[in-house]
Protein backbone atom coordinates (compact mmCIF):
# COMPACT_ATOMS: atom_id res chain seq x y z
CA UNK A 1 0.00 0.00 0.00
CA UNK A 2 1.29 3.55 -0.79
CA UNK A 3 2.07 5.41 1.70
CA UNK A 4 -0.48 8.92 1.83
CA UNK A 5 1.66 12.38 1.49
CA UNK A 6 0.64 14.64 3.82
CA UNK A 7 3.56 17.28 3.39
CA UNK A 8 1.83 20.66 2.01
CA UNK A 9 0.84 21.43 -1.41
CA UNK A 10 0.66 24.66 -2.06
CA UNK A 11 3.04 27.34 -0.14
CA UNK A 12 2.97 31.05 0.11
CA UNK A 13 6.72 32.47 0.78
CA UNK A 14 6.76 35.97 2.31
CA UNK A 15 10.52 36.01 2.72
CA UNK A 16 13.22 35.74 0.01
CA UNK A 17 15.70 32.91 2.31
CA UNK A 18 12.23 30.65 2.34
CA UNK A 19 11.75 30.93 -1.67
CA UNK A 20 15.72 29.92 -2.15
CA UNK A 21 15.60 27.00 0.62
CA UNK A 22 12.16 26.07 -1.54
CA UNK A 23 14.27 25.93 -4.67
CA UNK A 24 17.17 24.17 -3.07
CA UNK A 25 15.57 21.35 -2.25
CA UNK A 26 13.50 20.63 -4.80
CA UNK A 27 10.35 22.19 -4.15
CA UNK A 28 9.45 25.13 -5.92
CA UNK A 29 6.66 23.71 -7.48
CA UNK A 30 4.50 23.31 -4.27
CA UNK A 31 4.93 27.45 -4.26
CA UNK A 32 2.16 29.07 -5.03
CA UNK A 33 2.63 32.44 -4.61
CA UNK A 34 5.80 34.56 -2.87
CA UNK A 35 6.83 38.24 -2.67
CA UNK A 36 8.79 40.64 -5.35
CA UNK A 37 11.69 40.38 -3.40
CA UNK A 38 11.58 36.55 -3.71
CA UNK A 39 11.09 36.87 -7.40
CA UNK A 40 14.64 39.24 -7.41
CA UNK A 41 16.96 36.32 -5.64
CA UNK A 42 15.15 33.72 -6.83
CA UNK A 43 14.10 34.44 -10.64
CA UNK A 44 11.98 31.41 -11.03
CA UNK A 45 9.90 32.15 -8.37
CA UNK A 46 7.88 34.52 -10.44
CA UNK A 47 7.29 31.59 -13.45
CA UNK A 48 3.86 29.76 -13.66
CA UNK A 49 1.35 32.26 -13.11
CA UNK A 50 2.80 32.73 -9.27
CA UNK A 51 1.08 35.57 -7.24
CA UNK A 52 3.03 38.30 -6.03
CA UNK A 53 2.24 39.17 -2.68
CA UNK A 54 3.14 41.53 0.15
CA UNK A 55 6.24 40.42 2.53
CA UNK A 56 6.26 39.72 6.02
CA UNK A 57 6.53 43.12 7.20
CA UNK A 58 3.52 44.11 5.32
CA UNK A 59 1.31 41.08 5.23
CA UNK A 60 -1.95 40.99 4.06
CA UNK A 61 -4.48 38.46 5.03
CA UNK A 62 -7.05 38.82 1.80
CA UNK A 63 -3.97 37.85 -0.54
CA UNK A 64 -3.01 35.58 1.55
CA UNK A 65 -6.40 33.43 1.42
CA UNK A 66 -6.77 34.32 -1.99
CA UNK A 67 -3.54 31.83 -2.81
CA UNK A 68 -5.34 29.31 -0.94
CA UNK A 69 -2.31 27.97 0.86
CA UNK A 70 -1.87 25.00 3.32
CA UNK A 71 1.47 26.90 4.86
CA UNK A 72 2.43 29.98 4.89
CA UNK A 73 6.67 30.92 5.56
CA UNK A 74 7.32 34.43 6.99
CA UNK A 75 10.50 35.24 8.65
CA UNK A 76 11.69 38.42 10.59
CA UNK A 77 11.51 41.13 11.18
CA UNK A 78 7.48 41.23 11.46
CA UNK A 79 5.01 44.07 12.41
CA UNK A 80 2.44 42.85 14.91
CA UNK A 81 -0.21 44.08 12.47
CA UNK A 82 1.40 41.83 9.71
CA UNK A 83 1.56 38.50 12.16
CA UNK A 84 -1.66 38.94 13.30
CA UNK A 85 -2.43 39.32 8.95
CA UNK A 86 -0.55 36.26 8.61
CA UNK A 87 -2.57 34.25 11.54
CA UNK A 88 -5.53 35.52 10.25
CA UNK A 89 -5.41 33.70 6.88
CA UNK A 90 -5.66 30.53 9.08
CA UNK A 91 -3.44 28.02 7.27
CA UNK A 92 -0.54 26.81 8.94
CA UNK A 93 2.54 28.84 10.04
CA UNK A 94 6.65 28.71 9.71
CA UNK A 95 8.00 31.44 11.14
CA UNK A 96 11.37 31.81 10.72
CA UNK A 97 13.80 33.91 12.93
CA UNK A 98 17.44 33.38 11.89
CA UNK A 99 20.52 34.86 13.56
CA UNK A 100 23.42 32.98 12.94
CA UNK A 101 24.80 30.36 10.58
CA UNK A 102 23.24 27.61 12.38
CA UNK A 103 20.02 29.08 12.60
CA UNK A 104 19.94 29.36 9.09
CA UNK A 105 20.86 25.15 8.65
CA UNK A 106 18.34 24.75 10.70
CA UNK A 107 16.19 26.41 8.61
CA UNK A 108 17.02 25.23 6.11
CA UNK A 109 16.21 21.25 7.64
CA UNK A 110 13.07 22.39 8.79
CA UNK A 111 11.60 23.53 5.39
CA UNK A 112 13.37 20.11 3.92
CA UNK A 113 11.97 18.04 6.83
CA UNK A 114 8.18 19.63 6.41
CA UNK A 115 7.81 18.64 2.55
CA UNK A 116 9.53 15.22 3.00
CA UNK A 117 12.57 16.04 1.70
CA UNK A 118 15.21 15.75 4.88
CA UNK A 119 17.79 14.09 2.83
CA UNK A 120 17.93 16.53 0.25
CA UNK A 121 17.92 19.46 2.72
CA UNK A 122 21.05 17.52 4.56
CA UNK A 123 22.80 17.97 1.07
CA UNK A 124 22.02 21.35 0.53
CA UNK A 125 23.68 21.86 4.26
CA UNK A 126 26.12 20.01 3.74
CA UNK A 127 27.31 21.89 0.39
CA UNK A 128 26.99 24.77 2.25
CA UNK A 129 29.18 24.38 5.28
CA UNK A 130 31.93 22.91 2.64
CA UNK A 131 31.59 25.64 0.23
CA UNK A 132 32.35 28.18 3.54
CA UNK A 133 35.36 25.81 5.02
CA UNK A 134 36.83 26.06 1.83
CA UNK A 135 37.17 29.83 1.92
CA UNK A 136 38.00 30.10 4.98
CA UNK A 137 41.46 27.41 4.45
CA UNK A 138 42.13 29.48 1.66
CA UNK A 139 41.81 32.87 3.48
CA UNK A 140 44.13 31.81 6.11
CA UNK A 141 46.89 34.13 6.56
CA UNK A 142 49.36 36.17 9.21
CA UNK A 143 47.09 39.09 9.81
CA UNK A 144 43.50 39.37 9.62
CA UNK A 145 42.02 43.22 8.52
CA UNK A 146 39.28 45.18 10.57
CA UNK A 147 36.29 44.74 8.81
CA UNK A 148 33.32 46.94 9.62
CA UNK A 149 29.74 45.61 7.58
CA UNK A 150 26.74 47.23 7.77
CA UNK A 151 23.07 46.48 6.62
CA UNK A 152 21.75 50.04 7.33
CA UNK A 153 22.85 53.48 7.46
CA UNK A 154 20.31 55.55 8.95
CA UNK A 155 20.51 54.84 11.51
CA UNK A 156 23.38 53.06 11.10
CA UNK A 157 23.07 49.30 11.66
CA UNK A 158 25.87 46.30 11.39
CA UNK A 159 25.19 43.37 9.45
CA UNK A 160 23.94 40.12 11.65
CA UNK A 161 26.14 37.74 13.36
CA UNK A 162 25.95 35.08 10.17
CA UNK A 163 27.66 38.10 8.29
CA UNK A 164 30.03 38.62 11.03
CA UNK A 165 30.49 34.69 11.15
CA UNK A 166 31.28 35.12 7.54
CA UNK A 167 33.81 37.71 8.06
CA UNK A 168 35.61 35.74 10.30
CA UNK A 169 35.62 32.83 7.43
CA UNK A 170 36.55 35.43 4.20
CA UNK A 171 39.83 36.10 7.12
CA UNK A 172 38.55 39.38 8.58
CA UNK A 173 37.75 40.77 12.15
CA UNK A 174 34.94 42.14 12.46
CA UNK A 175 34.28 45.35 14.08
CA UNK A 176 31.08 46.28 15.91
CA UNK A 177 28.07 44.20 17.43
CA UNK A 178 26.44 42.63 15.06
CA UNK A 179 22.90 43.48 14.19
CA UNK A 180 23.29 46.68 16.98
CA UNK A 181 23.12 50.14 15.88
CA UNK A 182 26.41 51.43 15.87
CA UNK A 183 27.55 55.99 16.28
CA UNK A 184 29.85 56.52 13.52
CA UNK A 185 32.16 58.04 15.66
CA UNK A 186 32.69 54.97 17.59
CA UNK A 187 32.99 53.03 13.84
CA UNK A 188 35.72 55.84 13.16
CA UNK A 189 37.51 55.08 16.72
CA UNK A 190 37.70 51.57 15.39
CA UNK A 191 39.47 52.37 12.40
CA UNK A 192 38.71 49.44 10.05
CA UNK A 193 40.85 48.58 7.12
CA UNK A 194 37.35 47.45 4.89
CA UNK A 195 34.24 48.55 5.11
CA UNK A 196 31.43 46.81 3.50
CA UNK A 197 27.73 48.60 2.84
CA UNK A 198 25.22 45.74 1.90
CA UNK A 199 21.62 47.82 2.76
CA UNK A 200 18.80 45.78 3.07
CA UNK A 201 16.68 46.57 -0.03
CA UNK A 202 18.98 48.94 -1.77
CA UNK A 203 20.36 46.40 -4.14
CA UNK A 204 23.93 47.35 -4.97
CA UNK A 205 23.03 51.15 -4.91
CA UNK A 206 24.62 52.17 -1.43
CA UNK A 207 25.97 55.62 -1.98
CA UNK A 208 29.11 54.92 -0.97
CA UNK A 209 31.26 58.65 -1.28
CA UNK A 210 28.22 60.54 -0.10
CA UNK A 211 28.19 58.50 3.48
CA UNK A 212 31.69 58.74 3.66
CA UNK A 213 31.42 62.62 3.94
CA UNK A 214 28.23 62.56 5.34
CA UNK A 215 30.09 60.18 8.83
CA UNK A 216 33.45 62.52 8.67
CA UNK A 217 35.04 59.07 8.03
CA UNK A 218 37.87 60.83 5.59
CA UNK A 219 40.76 59.65 7.79
CA UNK A 220 40.18 56.20 8.15
CA UNK A 221 42.33 53.74 7.07
CA UNK A 222 39.82 51.96 4.85
CA UNK A 223 39.37 55.07 2.81
CA UNK A 224 42.81 56.44 2.87
CA UNK A 225 43.27 52.60 0.99
CA UNK A 226 39.94 52.80 -0.64
CA UNK A 227 38.58 49.52 0.45
CA UNK A 228 35.68 50.75 0.93
CA UNK A 229 32.87 48.27 -0.59
CA UNK A 230 29.03 47.98 -1.84
CA UNK A 231 27.93 44.02 -2.08
CA UNK A 232 24.69 43.37 -3.17
CA UNK A 233 22.19 43.35 -0.71
CA UNK A 234 20.64 39.85 -1.50
CA UNK A 235 23.97 38.07 -1.10
CA UNK A 236 24.39 39.22 2.43
CA UNK A 237 20.91 39.80 3.88
CA UNK A 238 19.06 36.62 2.67
CA UNK A 239 19.68 33.82 5.47
CA UNK A 240 19.79 31.11 2.82
CA UNK A 241 22.53 28.91 0.74
CA UNK A 242 22.96 32.37 -1.34
CA UNK A 243 25.15 33.59 1.34
CA UNK A 244 27.74 31.45 -0.60
CA UNK A 245 28.03 34.36 -3.64
CA UNK A 246 28.10 36.94 -0.48
CA UNK A 247 31.04 35.06 1.08
CA UNK A 248 33.04 34.83 -2.00
CA UNK A 249 31.92 38.41 -2.65
CA UNK A 250 33.34 39.24 1.05
CA UNK A 251 36.75 37.49 0.69
CA UNK A 252 37.31 39.67 -2.38
CA UNK A 253 36.64 42.63 -0.56
CA UNK A 254 38.82 41.28 2.66
CA UNK A 255 41.84 39.41 0.80
CA UNK A 256 41.80 41.00 -2.67
CA UNK A 257 45.48 39.12 -3.38
CA UNK A 258 43.92 35.36 -2.16
CA UNK A 259 40.56 35.89 -4.47
CA UNK A 260 39.07 37.39 -7.33
CA UNK A 261 36.86 40.38 -7.58
CA UNK A 262 33.22 38.36 -8.11
CA UNK A 263 29.68 39.78 -9.80
CA UNK A 264 28.08 41.81 -7.10
CA UNK A 265 31.29 43.17 -5.37
CA UNK A 266 31.53 47.27 -6.04
CA UNK A 267 34.27 49.32 -4.48
CA UNK A 268 34.05 53.53 -4.17
CA UNK A 269 35.35 55.10 -7.15
CA UNK A 270 36.31 58.25 -5.88
CA UNK A 271 36.81 60.54 -2.91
Amino acid sequence: MATADYTPRRVVSLQPSATVILADVGKLDRLVACTRYCAEVCPEAASNGRSILADSWTANAAQIIAARPDLVIAAVPYQEKAVAEIMKAGSRFLGLAPKSLNDIYTDIATIAGTLAVSERGDQVIKKMQQEIESVRAQAKAATRPRVFCEEWGKPLICSQLWVAELVEAAGGEFVGEPGKQQRASDIAAANPEVIIAAWCGAGDRVPLEKIIHQRGWEGIQAVRDHRVYCISDELLNTPAPTLVQGLRALAAAIQPERFPQPAGLISVRKL
